[in-house]
């Protein structure tokens, strides 16, 4: 497993490097106080990569938090029905052949 994600942390490097490679145009991006003059190749990258970290942003907020929520709840309510009902020590003994 550590193999295929190294392979796959490499695979994406290497995406990387080729778009930052093959856009290598100068652009001059002006937000509303300042600019920022960078190539089109890292302009490419950073919105792609603030992309993926926004929407983990809003799937964390809107799904995994709620659910780790409810599944707090329900281990509290687990661990309070066994104690309400102590299991009994004594084992009883089976038959192998049936009842």
């Amino acid at each position: 497993m550590k193999v295929f994600r190294l392979l796959l942390m490499l695979a994406f490097l290497l995406v990387g490097l080729v778009v930052g490679a093959l856009n290598s145009q100068p652009i001059l991006i002006d937000l509303a106080f300042s600019s920022i003059a960078t190539t089109s190749g890292v302009a490419i990258i950073v919105s792609l990569l603030a992309g993926v970290l926004i929407g983990g942003a809003l799937i964390l907020a809107a799904m995994v938090l709620p659910l780790y929520s409810k599944l707090r709840q329900a281990n509290k309510q687990a661990a309070a029905l066994a104690r309400a009902e102590p299991r009994s020590a004594v084992v009883e003994p089976r038959p192998i052949d049936g009842p």
